[in-house]
């Protein structure tokens, strides 16, 4: 999915009240919880609760609801991020090919030095040099790769908090 940033022209942004920032806020910590124990919470009906996140989501507020997966707890040792320098002529190309690579897991077109900023899991450091070397360095118009690997998370947060 491509998130493309608004234009002025475009139509303007849903005007979110104090009860829509507390479902947001709510969901956020717990995707699960049921829109019954939500009503209690801000003290609205499971109806009510029901039709906002539906509208939200109707909105595209809510984009989707998914599960995060701890990557240690199911093997994947090596987490990494990716700066890369592409020929502008080519960076449509090589940003659809990525976004279809599993081990990648987010992607950015980014000002700055480099063009792309990408994130990559993967079991161990021989299946990233092997995304590297198979993967990365054969597609036409990468120019440079620069990557860093994760030593400790401290923080990480799926999302946009309100």
């Amino acid at each position: 999915m491509v998130y493309e940033y608004s234009e002025a022209s475009e139509i303007p942004p849903m005007e979110l009240d104090d009860i829509d920032r507390q479902i947001l806020e709510a969901l956020h910590e717990n995707g699960r919880i049921s829109y019954t124990d939500l009503g209690k919470r801000i003290g609205l009906s499971r109806v009510a609760v029901q039709a906002r996140i539906s509208t939200l989501g109707e909105a595209g507020i809510i984009e989707r609801f998914t599960v995060v997966i701890n990557p240690a707890k199911v093997g994947i040792q090596v987490s990494a991020f990716f700066n890369i320098d592409i020929e502008p002529q080519y960076l449509e190309e090589v940003a659809k090919k990525l976004v279809e690579e599993p081990a990648v897991t987010s992607l950015y077109h980014m000002t700055g030095p480099s063009t792309l900023h990408m994130h990559g899991i993967f079991a161990n450091t021989q299946e990233m040099e092997r995304f590297l070397m198979k993967t990365l360095y054969t597609m036409p118009g990468i120019v440079r790769v620069e990557t860093q690997m994760l030593l400790k998370r401290y923080k990480s947060r799926m999302g946009m908090k309100l």
